[in-house]
């Protein structure tokens, strides 16, 4: 299996690490990413109203698949898992520790703790499934990883050097 993915989307619950990994390839493997969330804050037309209880814009999916067009190389972001993609990965992290990370970079207690809860129950997984399979889904957890270590992970899905692994990260005991 050493096939190279045209398109992969990195996802995850805020604080998973994806845009420290990703940026790493970028910076020293020369892949092309799109940091989908800086376009979205960026653009007004990609979101539809702001939510200032929760600190968070409503983003129009069918606005931001347009602005993307026939995109290539890393998607990263929450949302990622929302588009079309050759292979998705969704990194994971322990709810206690997502909460701290999330903490350490100043978000409230509420959203925090509303993101572990979230991470817990397998939210953006299970999205990431039912959209585009089984077989092109890969989890890693990126609890007591560095970003390096989780930046090879995922290189290694782009050069589709591992194999799916859907299913593999279990959280549940926190609920």
């Amino acid at each position: 299996m050493s096939n190279r993915a045209t398109r992969v989307a990195v996802t995850g619950t805020p604080g998973t690490g994806k845009s420290s990994a990703t940026e790493l390839l970028a910076d020293e493997h020369g892949y092309d990413v799109i940091h989908l969330n800086d376009h979205i804050k960026e653009d007004d037309d990609l979101w539809t109203e702001r939510d200032e209880d929760r600190d968070t814009l409503e983003v129009d999916l069918d606005a931001v698949a347009e602005h993307l067009g026939d995109w290539s190389g890393i998607l990263d972001s929450h949302l990622a898992h929302h588009f079309d993609a050759d292979r998705v990965v969704v990194l994971r992290c322990a709810p206690a520790e997502l909460e701290h990370r999330l903490s350490e970079r100043g978000e409230s207690a509420a959203k925090a703790e509303e993101n572990a809860e979230s991470e817990a129950l397998d939210v953006i997984l299970s999205e990431a499934v039912s959209t585009h399979g089984m077989e092109s889904v890969y989890e890693i957890d990126t609890t007591d990883r560095d970003p390096e270590a989780v930046a090879d992970e995922i290189r290694a899905v782009v050069e589709g050097e591992r194999e799916p692994s859907a299913g593999t990260v279990d959280f549940t005991g926190y609920l």
